[in-house]
């Protein structure tokens, strides 16, 4: 069954969870730091889905989808323990990028060349 999910409510799911099952949030410190594993992780993945490297029997079985949503849960607890909202922060992000970038890609040789 396909579902999708607002920023703001998966926030909101991510806070319930902690507050009832998690029982409370991790350190803003320590959050970071898993936030970095967990990145860490879709590195791996990436590098042998994608790269030259080659899968080891530790990696058997991950899921590209599911190390997202890994880091996705950590980021979501770091903006709730914080003050952020995200979807808030998201839509501010895009505005940014379409007054500073609006003309960058377009104008990147690189990214025209076809490489």
């Amino acid at each position: 069954m396909e579902r999708s999910v607002s920023i703001n409510e998966a926030q909101l799911r991510v806070d319930e969870w902690i507050r009832t099952t998690g029982v409370r949030y991790f350190s803003e410190l320590t959050n970071m730091a898993i936030l970095t594993e967990e990145v860490g992780e879709v590195a791996r993945l990436m590098s042998r889905l994608y790269g030259d490297q080659s899968f080891k029997e530790s990696d058997k079985g991950k899921e590209l989808a599911d190390e997202l949503a890994d880091v996705l849960w950590v980021l979501l607890c770091i903006a709730n323990q914080t003050g952020v909202d995200l979807a808030d922060a998201l839509e501010k992000n895009f505005q940014k990028k379409n007054i500073r970038d609006a003309q960058r890609y377009n104008d990147n040789e690189k990214l025209s060349s076809g490489s």
